[in-house]
């Protein structure tokens, strides 16, 4: 896989794996985050944040971190190779936000755009809190349009995704090593 989704709800640990994928791979990371905050947690112009996911999405090779399905998510899932959902219980999610704000408040994390220190948001925990019942199905509905081709993964736990990780980095060594 060359374009690569990966989604799922915030805290499951997403921009994290995508991260280390990119690490592993030499797939730029493309943070969804990055392209639509602006400084001051700012919203980006709708026209503006499209015309930046479209730019970003036309490149040959990419790993997308972020789910926006309502800009450009039609384009995006037609050109990927495969996604990579993270499909986590709440309690997980909402632990991993907890976490993230207990060591990193108040600084701008690598997938954040500039500007855009972590903080304490209620209307992110109720974000966090509701996704599986509300944005989770459209997620799967999103899904049902993907092709015969493309690929889906699904981790329902975090040691999933680790064990991915180990996997490809041991594809990755031992394609060198040929």
């Amino acid at each position: 896989m060359e374009r690569i989704l990966v989604m799922g709800s915030s805290g499951s640990g997403k921009s994290t794996f995508a991260r280390r994928l990119s690490g592993i791979t030499g797939i730029p990371m493309v943070s969804l985050d990055a392209l639509y905050w602006r400084p001051g947690w700012m919203p980006s112009d709708a026209k503006e944040f499209e015309k930046r996911v479209t730019e970003a999405a036309g490149r040959p090779r990419w790993i997308m971190d972020g789910n926006y399905t309502s800009h450009g998510g039609e384009m995006r899932r037609s050109i990927a190779d495969g996604v990579i959902w993270f499909d986590l219980p709440r309690r997980t999610c909402m632990v991993g936000i907890l976490t993230r704000i207990a060591t990193s408040y108040g600084q701008v994390r690598p997938e954040m755009a500039p500007g855009c220190p972590e903080k304490v948001d209620a209307e992110f925990f109720r974000y966090v809190w509701t996704y599986r019942q509300r944005q989770r199905p459209k997620l799967l509905k999103y899904f049902g349009g993907l092709r015969p081709d493309q690929t889906l993964v699904c981790f329902t736990r975090r040691a999933q995704a680790r064990r991915y990780l180990t996997d490809v980095a041991s594809s990755a060594i031992q394609a060198s090593v040929h």
